[in-house]
């Protein structure tokens, strides 16, 4: 399941980890917030203490959507 909120100066899509009974356990909700000039990926720890935070460029957001369709290897994405 997953939700998308249109805030003042971000979209928020959440992320959140379903399962069915006797599966693996729940991972935290995963919450990504698009900006004008970055995405920001947020996730709690298990214990809910501490949120581990990761910024990316759009670029380096353009370079993972690549990423995820092509074998091992190096590659570059020519830039306009």
């Amino acid at each position: 399941m997953f939700t998308i909120e249109h805030e003042f100066d971000a979209t928020v899509i959440t992320l959140v980890d379903e399962l069915r009974e006797g599966q693996r356990p729940l991972n935290e909700d995963v919450v990504i917030l698009a900006f004008d000039d970055r995405v920001v990926i947020e996730q709690a720890d298990p214990d809910g203490v501490a949120v581990a935070r990761i910024t990316l460029s759009l670029e380096q957001l353009d370079e993972l959507r690549a990423a995820l369709n092509l074998p091992e290897g190096n590659y570059r994405l020519e830039r306009e």
